[in-house]
Parts: C-alpha cells; sequence; structure tokens
C-alpha cells in the first residue's frame, strides 16, 4: 500500500497545486506507484489472482486517464509518460 508521505510526494511534483490530488497527472502518478507495487508483489507470490486483477483494473484506469491527457494536451501528455517512465 502506498503511504501517505509517498503520495503527498507524488502530487506536489506531478500536480499544479500540491492540494490537488485529484487533478489526471496526479491520479496517474498516484496509480504509477500503485502499479510498481503490485507488481513486485506478484513477483514474488505469483498464484495471487486477486492482487493480479487488482493490477489490471489500476492499468486499465491509467490508461484512459492517460488517454484523456493526451487528447486534452498532447505536450503535457508527452512530458508526463517521459517524467513517470512509461511506455507509449
Amino acid at each position: 500500500m502506498i503511504t501517505s508521505e509517498k503520495k503527498q510526494a507524488i502530487v506536489a511534483d506531478l500536480a499544479k497545486d500540491k492540494k490537488n490530488t485529484g487533478s489526471p497527472e496526479a491520479q496517474v502518478g498516484i496509480l504509477t506507484a500503485r502499479i510498481t507495487e503490485v507488481t513486485e508483489h506478484l513477483k514474488v507470490n505469483k498464484k495471487d489472482f486477486m492482487a493480479r486483477r487488482g493490477l489490471l483494473q489500476m492499468v486499465g484506469k491509467r490508461k484512459r486517464l492517460l488517454r484523456y491527457i493526451a487528447e486534452k494536451d498532447s505536450q503535457k501528455y508527452l512530458d508526463l509518460i517521459q517524467k513517470l517512465g512509461i511506455r507509449r
């Protein structure tokens, strides 16, 4: 589970305002951190199918948010995926 300190650091880094956790950029950053944690969990626990299902849901949600950002501002999208290290 992502800690609140880590979440605040991600929001401060990506969002326009440090209290604006609802911005799409902040949501993508938080989802990316959660996806990384669940991926590490699944490397150890290969048969945890509920975690795998949750991971797929998070990846889908992040994909939809990234599509929304790309439609609104393509340069912001490119900057965000470069900053987070996400493939296109």
